[in-house]
């Protein structure tokens, strides 16, 4: 048996982008959305959003985000087919 063992991979997506508004969540321009990267834990995921949120601090409609994709990709098992 291993000393330890190997680390889970819960895969976090980091991005953003302009919104239009304050008040929504509707970019202003989807083709200008930055793509930050693809991380393997959400420590990661969170120091690389962190970097982005600072430097871009003085544009108050700039917002960066991390999305849980393991979530995504492994949902929870809910009811069967509808009949």
């Amino acid at each position: 048996m291993a000393d330890h063992e190997e680390k889970k991979q819960l895969l976090h997506l980091v991005f953003g982008g302009e919104l239009k508004s304050l008040r929504d969540m509707e970019f202003s321009d989807l083709n200008g959305l930055d793509i930050v990267g693809i991380y393997p834990d959400y420590k990661s995921a969170e120091a690389a959003w962190r970097a982005k949120a600072q430097a871009s601090v003085d544009n108050a409609h700039m917002r960066y985000f991390v999305v849980h994709l393991h979530r995504l990709l492994e949902p929870k098992p809910g009811p069967g087919p509808a009949e």
